[in-house]
């Protein structure tokens, strides 16, 4: 019976997601078992993912990161008193690579165009009920190959951004990094040394009952877990940027960006949903919301987020913004990780993300591109690196050698594919093979 248990391909879901939001809410506005500076700190866990990707679609496709901003901000807002959770809204990283990478390149309102398609499809299959039927029958091992996958790739990257030069508004990587220098290899060295001696392998004295009897060791642990090492890297970096380039000041302008409604054609819907929507949907169902969910129960056992919620939310904030210009979005599963990993552990950390953004893009507007242009990205490269080593994490509850071997396969075809579609039905036909 207990290793029938382990093989078991069903994950669980909850009813009636609605009846939490209350006490979800109220939990991300009061610091229960946890401290404002470790929410601040966990605030800024996932901007390793989001800042590349914003910039680059700012630089190449127009984007105006000033509406980006304050939408991004009004759904961190939202997200994190509905969830209860670090739920982070992160950009969709597949109609990103295609609008920036693949010629002809996307214009704006095809871009838009995908992500309404995207979105409609995951509001459809949420609000039908087929996301949970989705979620309930999904083998665990896949699940836990898509995560391996993706937390794997976002460390790949990581350690790309730290050794080598980056071109985000070309999508090129550049020669080696120098040792010396504002954005060189010792301070992306110095901030990752850091954030290890602070985070350690991310567990915090309230998770060491094994040092009960240690009372130094204890109070060491809880020290370290108390200082906002992400926040603290983060506003090193946004100081080395000004130092870097001191002009930065002279091309920032006060006052929000003007709202207007994009423009879409038919054409543009036919080309955004074909080019950008049809890559990214199956990444949106596996990462954005079935793994999103498995990761929370994981991390918060407490407050699993529903699918249907996560799915609906996915729908909700792009077919809104995406009308007014605001990058596609949707909730991720490396996102996630990266917040709990540097001690987000309530809603509150990306509510205060949210109010973040939304004051940067009120008081700079698009202008505040300069300043992420200059941001030293091996500094990012330390943030991201981290992310992805906690998201890879959740897959160390493999307890058989078979749902191992199910595990390794699918995350080995998801990253040398590219594809995490390809990767999952790799992953579904093993396990029915191996547990039928």
């Amino acid at each position: 019976m207990d290793e029938e248990s382990t093989t078991t391909p069903l994950l669980r879901h909850r009813l009636q997601w609605w009846r939490q939001i209350p006490s979800n809410a109220a939990s991300s506005l009061r610091f229960h078992k946890t401290t404002i500076w470790s929410e601040l700190g966990g605030s800024v866990g996932d901007l390793g993912t989001y800042i590349p990707i914003v910039l680059a679609l700012t630089l190449v496709s127009k984007l105006d990161l000033g509406t980006t901003l304050i939408f991004t901000a009004l759904y961190n807002i939202i997200t994190g008193l509905l969830f209860g959770i670090p739920m982070p809204v992160q950009p969709m990283k597949s109609i990103a690579s295609v609008a920036i990478s693949e010629p002809p390149l996307l214009t704006l309102s095809q871009i838009a165009a995908a992500g309404i398609g995207t979105a409609s499809v995951l509001l459809f299959l949420g609000a039908t009920g087929l996301m949970s039927f989705l979620y309930r029958f999904i083998p665990l091992p896949v699940v836990r190959g898509v995560q391996l996958s993706q937390g794997l790739s976002f460390a790949f990257t990581a350690i790309k951004y730290v050794r080598y030069d980056q071109d985000f508004a070309a999508n090129k990587q550049g020669g080696a990094r120098e040792w010396i220098g504002l954005d060189g290899l010792i301070v992306a060295l110095s901030a990752i040394v850091f954030l290890v001696i602070t985070t350690g392998s991310g567990e915090t004295y309230e998770n060491g009952e094994q040092f009960a009897g240690k009372r130094r060791v204890r109070r060491r642990l809880q020290i370290l877990s108390s200082i906002p090492s992400a926040l603290i890297v983060f506003l090193i970096g946004i100081i080395l940027c000004f130092i870097i380039d001191p002009t930065v000041f002279n091309s920032l302008q006060l006052g929000p960006s003007k709202f207007h409604v994009l423009k879409i054609t038919w054409d543009d819907f036919k080309t955004g949903f074909i080019r950008g929507a049809v890559p990214q949907i199956p990444l949106s169902i596996l990462n954005s919301v079935i793994a999103v969910c498995k990761l929370s129960n994981d991390l918060f056992p407490d407050h699993e987020a529903s699918v249907t919620a996560v799915s609906v939310s996915v729908g909700m904030m792009n077919l809104v913004g995406c009308w007014f210009g605001a990058m596609p979005v949707c909730h991720g599963a490396g996102g996630l990780a990266g917040q709990y990993r540097f001690g987000g552990r309530t809603g509150a950390s990306v509510v205060l993300l949210g109010a973040g953004k939304l004051v940067l893009g009120l008081v700079f507007g698009n202008s505040f591109v300069r300043i992420l242009n200059g941001f030293p990205v091996g500094i990012l490269g330390a943030l991201l690196l981290f992310a992805g080593v906690e998201l890879a994490m959740a897959s160390k509850d493999m307890n058989t050698k078979e749902e191992s071997f199910v595990m390794l396969v699918c995350a080995a075809v998801s990253l040398t594919g590219s594809s995490a579609a390809l990767g999952f039905v790799c992953g579904v036909v093993l396990f029915l093979i191996e547990f039928a």
